[in-house]
């Protein structure tokens, strides 16, 4: 029999602990969230529809995306154990440089709509945090802000090809004299992809105020009061405007670019060139043999080619066939720190985040965007101690299996 007795008060307030009230709303949101997901639902309460959806959104029927971040979840790991792992060391050489993680900022356009600190938060950020940040061409803030913002940090600069080449052989021109180390010559975006929930929701560059727009803001009164309070929103880098992303790409983009343009731009660039975008095995191949310095396994996060190739799956056989002669990177679908632990054993020199990035800028800013490289920092070093990995070098493919669910049919 368990013998019982009458509490004494002060055992009872022994166990009473009261954690002192955090009165700012914003710090109280971040620290309630411990995944980048938890960031994604933040953003989603704090966002307009349109603006949230244009970040969170993909192409047609979204299906390149979900397989993305599907492949992550299907995977199994291989603990080493009974290995010291006290500490374990993340840094990263990629492009010739530095990271004090293995991933980086992804460029990402039109990045002021989520919350008017865009950019300059990312590439802040980036900066505390000791990883390069990348600026898209259709970028809100200028290269030589994001110089300013970042001066003595890894700055990259992701060009398209457009129409008219000498806008794009102008940014060149600005992006090397500004100091930044590497270009991301992107080549899935020929054309826009078909991005329906711009469409159904009626988003334009510049956003429109419509009935539905308004109503939807109501509830979201600190998103317009930045929006409205704060410098006018347009691309830094281009003059173009009016329409949905898909419209502006259209008309900017050029549906003939080829291998020359690969070839004149390399010709220009002084530092580290990377091609953005590559989706098949062959294609590595072919750029490997034309001496690039880096092939970035990508389908745009899902928002240009749906059912596309999934990075995640493509990375081993590129690895396998060309990873001894170019560094290879890949983005899309990235949620979780292990994620990326798992791009990394399998032989990805590096990886980029893109929405991850986003929803803690939406979320709350650049405490936002500091929470949501903080959250992946501490998956990337808890999963590493679990693994029994004291590196990154010492991360192998024995450590991860990817799990088939989509699985080719042999004819």
């Amino acid at each position: 029999m368990v013998q019982r007795q009458f509490p004494k008060p002060a055992e009872i307030l022994e166990l009473m602990q009261f954690k002192k009230p955090q009165l700012n709303g914003r710090t109280r949101r971040l620290e309630a969230a411990l995944t980048i997901e938890d960031l994604r639902l933040i953003a989603k309460r704090r966002t307009p529809r349109a603006a949230f959806d244009y970040t969170d959104g993909a192409a047609e029927g979204e299906l390149s995306l979900t397989r993305a971040r599907q492949a992550f979840q299907d995977v199994e790991f291989h603990p080493s154990v009974l290995r010291d792992v006290a500490n374990v060391d993340t840094s990263a050489t990629v492009f010739g440089g530095p990271s004090a993680l293995p991933f980086g900022i992804a460029p990402t356009g039109f990045t002021r709509l989520m919350q008017t600190e865009g950019e300059t938060a990312g590439a802040g950020a980036a900066a505390a945090a000791g990883i390069p940040f990348c600026l898209s061409t259709l970028g809100t803030t200028s290269i030589e802000t994001v110089k300013e913002v970042n001066p003595t940090g890894r700055n990259w600069f992701q060009l398209y090809v457009m129409k008219q080449r000498e806008i794009s052989y102008a940014l060149v021109e600005r992006a090397a004299k500004a100091g930044f180390d590497t270009l991301f010559f992107t080549v899935d975006t020929p054309v826009a992809g078909a991005r329906l929930r711009d469409k159904r929701n009626g988003f334009s560059i510049p956003p429109q105020l419509g009935l539905r727009t308004i109503a939807n803001a109501v509830p979201r009164p600190w998103w317009w009061y930045d929006f409205l309070t704060t410098p006018k929103l347009e691309f830094a880098s281009l003059s173009a405007t009016g329409g949905t992303v898909g419209e502006l790409l259209d008309a900017a983009m050029d549906p003939t670019i080829s291998y020359e343009d690969l070839r004149i731009v390399r010709e220009m660039w002084p530092g580290k060139l990377a091609v953005k975008g590559v989706q098949t095995l062959d294609d590595a191949k072919k750029l490997t043999a034309l001496g690039v310095d880096g092939i970035v396994l990508s389908n745009h996060g899902g928002r240009q080619l749906d059912r596309a190739p999934i990075p995640f799956h493509l990375l081993p056989q590129v690895v396998r066939e060309v990873g001894a002669d170019v560094e290879i990177s890949v983005d899309t679908g990235i949620m979780n720190g292990a994620d990326i632990v798992a791009c990394i054993a399998l032989g990805a020199r590096f990886t980029l985040i893109g929405r991850a990035y986003l929803y803690g800028l939406m979320a709350g800013g650049r405490p936002g965007v500091d929470r949501a490289i903080g959250i992946l920092t501490e998956q990337i070093v808890r999963t590493m101690k679990l693994l029994g990995a004291h590196s990154l070098a010492e991360l192998t493919p024995a450590h991860v299996t990817q799990l088939a669910r989509l699985v080719p049919i042999t004819r």
